[in-house]
């Protein structure tokens, strides 16, 4: 007998898809907002940074409901991109992945961000004296000692993913098939009489793959943090 029903696996894989795309296609912006938050000086540092972890303290209906009037049929962007691209955001899957990615870009930023103050700078400047350019330096040096931390960030960032509900409803609804993922299905059961048992199931399954992937940044933290002792 199986343990998942084909509904239950349709829910599962859409909800590893929209996470996976979603932290995959925001790690290099997060990469490179981290290095420049991390190392340097510019006018509007503090607004940058301010607008990175926005997701983090207004509710997530707010960045929904944003990134509904950028992205959405009718909203600056999307229109344009359908046009152009023939690509179509809102209410799809493509926009939830862009949802889960923006809420869970500070969450990545943050830890990529501390491993670059964790990192001994001397080490960048031997190489730079030894004639390493700009991108060797980071390529040959920077990039392999951060990398603890771009994996803690990562496995956070796709935690975040899997667990993202407010934005994601406000920007793509619940579509069964196309944007219903796990919280999203949840709350369809939790509002369904006699579905508390399939929402049960549900949570189960969300919290074994959240602390999973909780356990494993915190393994790879340690050994950072070990690392730089």
């Amino acid at each position: 007998m199986e343990f998942f029903s084909p509904v239950e696996y349709e829910i599962l894989l859409l909800s590893l898809r929209v996470a996976f795309w979603g932290v995959i296609c925001s790690l290099p912006f997060a990469i490179l907002v981290a290095l420049l938050l991390a190392r340097c000086s510019f006018p509007g540092k503090f607004i940058l940074n301010t607008i990175v972890h926005l997701p983090l303290v207004v509710p997530p209906v707010v960045i929904g409901y944003l990134l509904l009037l950028v992205f959405g049929n009718n909203g600056v962007l999307g229109p344009w991109l359908f046009e152009v691209f023939q690509i179509s955001i809102a209410f799809t899957w493509k926009g939830a992945a862009l949802a889960a990615s923006v809420m869970a870009f500070p969450l990545m930023v943050r830890a990529i961000r501390l491993s670059l103050d964790l990192l001994d700078v001397e080490l960048e400047e031997a190489a730079a004296t030894l004639g390493a350019g700009p991108f060797k330096k980071f390529i040959s040096v920077t990039l392999p000692l951060i990398l603890p931390g771009i994996i803690v960030g990562t496995l956070l960032g796709f935690a975040r993913s899997l667990g993202e509900f407010g934005a994601t409803i406000t920007f793509v609804s619940n579509i069964p098939g196309e944007t219903q993922t796990l919280p999203l299905a949840m709350f369809k059961y939790i509002q369904t009489p006699g579905g508390d048992f399939q929402a049960l199931r549900l949570m189960t399954l969300s919290v074994i793959l959240a602390v999973g992937a909780l356990i494993i940044s915190e393994l790879v933290e340690r050994k950072l943090k070990a690392r730089n002792l």
